[in-house]
């Protein structure tokens, strides 16, 4: 359900009556931050600051995506994923980050652009916001064209797996990397419901943060002049 009588997110705050750094990073952060969560009762938490990531799960006209096989360290696992960055470029337009992925892991352009779901991959702890496009009408880039990969994305196989394949693959705890997971469900979700639910890739993305939260004061009233 969806609508005024259906969940829905909405934004809200408490007081944050004090904000410092644990850790700075290249690209991200660690702050904890002292939060009013009730009159009178503070606690500390925790905050990975994260400037947001995109994915796409590109289709081709068989109705396949793409998922490619890419070491993840953290989880000591080689994950198959669609292609994926961060918004770690000041100012730059969601969709074109996303161009620029599908672009540089994949070698593939797209002609059509639909914003298919957005979530938050660890609202607990992190301030991640991630978009999964879908791209579609695609075409390779020439190979005089294609962009140099290095590091983990030097070597990534790939895969065009057919839709329903990959519903099955999640269901059956074979993928874990989450934008494969949410991507892969919405996508069928979105297929089967004949592409009503897909949103213009210019879509609003009120959850997309900008700025560091360490270059932002604390937010001792709760009124959103902090972050």
């Amino acid at each position: 359900m969806t609508g005024p009588d259906g969940p829905r997110d909405v934004a809200a705050r408490r007081p944050v009556r004090a904000r410092r750094l644990v850790h700075r990073g290249p690209i991200w952060d660690v702050v904890a931050d002292t939060v009013e969560l009730s009159p009178g009762h503070a606690v500390e938490r925790e905050v990975i600051d994260h400037p947001g990531a995109v994915a796409v799960v590109a289709m081709d006209d068989d109705g396949r995506v793409l998922l490619q096989r890419q070491y993840r360290h953290p989880a000591r696992r080689e994950m198959w994923e669609p292609p994926a960055g961060l918004l770690d470029v000041d100012g730059e337009d969601a969709r074109a980050a996303a161009e620029r992925e599908l672009y540089e892991e994949a070698d593939l352009r797209a002609a059509r652009w639909d914003v298919l779901v957005d979530y938050s991959t660890t609202p607990g702890g992190s301030t991640e916001a991630l978009r999964v496009f879908l791209a579609r009408d695609l075409r390779p880039v020439p190979a005089e064209e294609r962009f140099a990969r290095e590091d983990e994305e030097r070597d990534m196989p790939a895969l065009w797996v057919p839709v329903d394949e990959a519903v099955e693959a999640v269901l059956a705890g074979d993928l874990h990397n989450p934008s494969a997971v949410v991507g892969v469900l919405a996508v069928a979700a979105a297929r089967d419901r004949g592409w009503a639910t897909l949103r213009p890739a210019d879509a609003p993305w009120p959850e997309r943060r900008t700025g560091r939260l360490t270059d932002a004061p604390p937010d001792p009233d709760g009124t959103g002049d902090g972050v």
